[in-house]
């Protein structure tokens, strides 16, 4: 996080520090917000195996890995209409127009990567979760962002989510029309003791369906 980046920024979070009439902190709140702040719907993604992977074959091992991720993933969230915010070890952070396009962007990732991994051998198969969120967000300088919703889909994604898993809190699967057909079971996530309702978007195929 280097919010020396903007200067701006910098100043009116300092300003704000600083001021100790609650009405005039409101307003250079509001400023921020007018000046930085959305409502959008934020992806997070996470790799899986770091640790054990660096640990048995090296970290240049990881880092190719990563950069199969990267090469992958940017592609299909432009493809949907988003864009990457950064890249951060082997975390990626994508903002997308809406809730539907979050969901059909991780379940072509999930689908683009597994189909990699046929032809990889297991310690090179790339395996990542994702969360999604929607709300109300701040973006500086289009390099970072801030707020509940990215913290949420971080914690979805990075802590909470399993290996090929794909996470969405109810407040954004709420977004989504029923007619596009993005089916999840409903979980229940406590983060930093609090609940949190979320769904795991089921995106591959029944047994009996795949034997069709």
């Amino acid at each position: 996080m280097d919010l020396l980046k903007d200067p701006y920024f910098q100043d009116l979070l300092m300003n704000f520090s600083q001021q100790a009439d609650p009405a005039e902190r409101k307003k250079i709140e509001d400023a921020i917000w007018n000046q930085y702040g959305t409502e959008n719907t934020i992806l997070v993604l996470d790799m899986f195996g770091f640790s054990l992977l660096t640990r048995k074959y090296g970290i240049i091992h990881y880092l190719s890995m990563i950069r199969r991720m990267q090469l992958t993933v940017e592609p299909i969230i432009t493809g949907h209409g988003g864009w990457v915010v950064k890249f951060e070890a082997d975390n990626c952070f994508a903002l997308l127009p809406d809730p539907l396009s979050a969901a059909r962007a991780a379940i072509s990732i999930q689908h683009a990567l597994n189909a990699a991994n046929l032809l990889t051998d297991e310690e090179l198969d790339i395996h990542v979760a994702i969360g999604i969120d929607y709300g109300k967000i701040l973006i500086i300088n289009n390099e970072d962002i801030f707020g509940d919703a990215v913290n949420r889909a971080c914690k979805l994604g990075e802590d909470v989510g399993h290996a090929d898993e794909i996470l969405i809190t109810k407040q954004a699967m709420e977004r989504i029309s029923r007619e596009a057909e993005i089916e999840g079971n409903a979980v229940e996530i406590s983060i930093s003791g609090m609940s949190i309702p979320a769904y795991s978007i089921q995106y591959k195929p029944r047994a009996d369906e795949e034997l069709d």
